[in-house]
């Protein structure tokens, strides 16, 4: 399941999008200001933001520019009815991936959405990603799959495992995996973590997740 965050001002509009994405299996927060999808953007992890530029309090264009220079990484679309070039480069100056235009079809955002999802998580077109021989991970519906079968993740547990996915063969230190995994308001624990990492050891194999001794972790997959 993929967290959204939609800033729509429009409460028929946004109820739309909301229901409809929610009918898809996504998990939407939203919201109605700037102001409130700000606070929003740092409380909680998101895998997509979907953004209306003009909004009461802090617009689209702003939210998104000092998102992206605190490190929020999360692919955004701009929704709106701006049509100037002039306006399309501001938005993609602030660090959005894609506009969509209203009015729209639903089945528009559906496939921005979904394209946007898929190549934020991995930058390839094929729909699973190789972990062993009997492993895979398939990217369109977030599931692990092993032996055919589809095997539950606990959530910090599914984080973590996209984390390594997208890092494959790169030393990741604790304080990253503690950013990723933890919102503002949650304390990081190192033994929490240590479970984590036992857990998907278990289920993935102990020598895909390899330990570096005072710095993190590194993930490889069977070549």
């Amino acid at each position: 399941m993929s967290k959204i965050l939609l800033l729509e001002d429009d409460a028929n509009l946004n109820d739309t999008v909301t229901e409809f994405l929610e009918e898809k299996g996504h998990e939407v927060v939203s919201v109605y200001d700037g102001y409130e999808a700000q606070e929003k953007l740092y409380e909680s992890k998101y895998d997509l933001l979907l953004l209306d530029v003009n909004t009461p309090g802090m617009n689209g264009f702003d939210l998104l520019k000092e998102a992206r220079e605190n490190d929020v990484v999360a692919p955004a679309i701009f929704i709106t009815s701006l049509d100037s070039v002039d306006d399309l480069e501001k938005g993609f100056e602030s660090g959005c991936d894609d506009y969509i235009r209203k009015p729209f079809a639903l089945k528009e955002l559906q496939i921005r959405v979904e394209t946007l999802l898929k190549r934020a998580f991995y930058h390839e077109s094929k729909e699973l990603i190789k972990i062993a021989k009997d492993i895979a991970y398939d990217i369109k519906n977030n599931e692990l799959i092993i032996n055919g079968k589809t095997v539950s993740l606990g959530h910090k547990e599914s984080m973590l495992l996209k984390l390594f996915m997208k890092n494959e063969d790169e030393v990741i230190v604790h304080e990253r995996i503690y950013k990723h995994l933890w919102d503002f308001d949650e304390e990081p624990s190192d033994t929490a973590l240590r479970t984590y990492i036992k857990n998907l050891r278990k289920i993935i194999g102990k020598e895909r997740i390899v330990s570096i001794k005072k710095q993190g972790y590194k993930f490889t997959v069977e070549k």
